[in-house]
């Protein structure tokens, strides 16, 4: 039952999927986290009059690369963690905020900002409960020995709202380009 509640199903018949590394398309085993790229009958085969994006989303071999982010388990069940453009690279690690954000619970949006050295940093921007407290060193050491250790996030920002699409789904550069401003960190844009 957990199988089902967890994931978005099984894989249809006739259709392959595979998940790979978003950064050198190299097979990852199933459970591992990566890019979801699916190839069958009921795939497109190409954009109409648009050889580019064709080739940006397709490859030789008819793979269509969907953007998603997730993981596939032995009984062919496909779990979407959360898309490719959303990922924070720190340091040559991919970090998925959907990780993150299932970890931390209570305090679920986290994006990636910008930092010179590592290329981006984890930045945790946590809107509190009514009436409660919190510190950035609570929320780190509430982190630390739970998840990997540059997973933790680097800054913790308090906002008392997330800026919003009109469909309610939050505007993730908008709540970055914030952060980053917030932090001093916006001098190369």
């Amino acid at each position: 039952m957990d199988r089902k509640a967890e994931t978005v199903g099984y894989i249809m018949d006739h259709l392959e999927a595979k998940i790979v590394n978003p950064t050198t398309g190299e097979l990852l085993p199933l459970g591992e986290l990566g890019e979801i790229m699916i190839r069958g009958y009921c795939v497109m085969l190409e954009y109409w009059n648009d050889r580019a994006k064709t080739e940006e989303c397709i490859t030789q071999s008819g793979w269509y690369k969907t953007g998603d982010i997730g993981s596939l388990d032995a009984y062919s069940y496909l779990r979407i963690e959360g898309r490719i453009k959303d990922m924070i690279i720190r340091g040559g690690e991919n970090i998925y905020p959907a990780e993150i954000e299932q970890f931390l619970h209570t305090h679920p949006k986290v994006v990636g900002v910008q930092d010179a050295r590592m290329g981006e940093e984890v930045c945790a921007c946590i809107k509190l409960a009514d009436g409660e407290e919190c510190t950035p060193e609570e929320i780190k050491a509430y982190c630390k020995g739970q998840i990997s250790h540059f997973k933790i996030p680097r800054y913790v920002l308090f906002v008392t709202s997330y800026p919003l699409t009109i469909t309610g789904k939050i505007k993730k550069n908008d709540l970055r380009d914030e952060a980053e401003k917030q932090l001093g960190l916006n001098k190369g844009k």
